[in-house]
């Protein structure tokens, strides 16, 4: 379907960094480099808006979010509420066929390098695959779809923020976090796995306020 090819392309575009904190995205220029209709580019503005990566501006279009302080506490502070309460669900409610998806996605991350080869200072496109999945499995035990579509829309904006300002934190041990979220939701132990969740959230919302930094001179050409 044409309307989700050009979808696909934008939001991919976003995440890469094509586009800077603030870009306006144009619907006439984007209809024309990529070939398509106006209703096609304004169909695959309103999908990236929905999930975040776009705000629509009253009279001014659409645009990449701008990079602040502000919005990450508060993507962080709507995480860090919504996601402990559907873990302590997905625990309570979990089968063994959940319980066995939780082990595999965490294998996977375990075993996946977070960063490509060389000095790259950004997540590898295989470990934040990994990384989603392991987070997202661990709620699919709710089963509740809209809390699950509730956690994708959050993820995806808090991705967007990683991507901009991820940065190597030798200090931080995300392994054995992991590891014991994992522990904690396997022995169904809701009060531990929800803790240790706001916890690993807390600090990752503290690492990307406290070292966000953008360089648009570094953005691919």
């Amino acid at each position: 379907m044409l309307s989700e090819q050009v979808y696909v392309r934008l939001r991919d575009a976003i995440m890469r960094g094509d586009y800077a904190p603030g870009d306006a995205l144009k619907p006439q220029e984007l209809a024309r480099q990529q070939g398509v209709s106006l209703a096609v580019v304004r169909e695959a503005l309103v999908r990236v808006v929905g999930e975040g990566l776009a705000d629509r501006l009253p009279n001014r279009g659409f645009a990449v979010p701008s990079f602040s302080d502000r919005r990450w506490q508060q993507i962080a502070e709507a995480r860090r509420t919504v996601e402990p309460a559907v873990l302590r669900m997905s625990v309570e409610r979990g089968d063994v066929d959940w319980e066995a998806r939780v082990r595999a996605a965490h294998h996977r991350l375990a075993r996946t390098p977070p960063y490509p080869r060389g000095e790259s200072e950004h997540y590898s496109e295989a470990w934040s695959e990994a990384h989603r999945v392991f987070h997202r499995t661990l709620l699919e035990g709710c089963g509740n779809p809209v809390l699950l579509e509730t956690f994708d829309r959050m993820w995806t904006a808090g991705e967007l923020a990683r991507r901009w300002s991820a940065h190597r934190d030798p200090g931080r041990d995300g392994v054995g976090e992991h590891r014991r979220l994992e522990e904690a939701a396997l022995a169904r132990d809701a009060d531990a796995a929800a803790e240790l969740l706001t916890r690993h959230l807390t600090q990752t919302a503290a690492a990307l306020t406290d070292g966000a930094h953008y360089d648009a001179a570094k953005r691919p050409e």
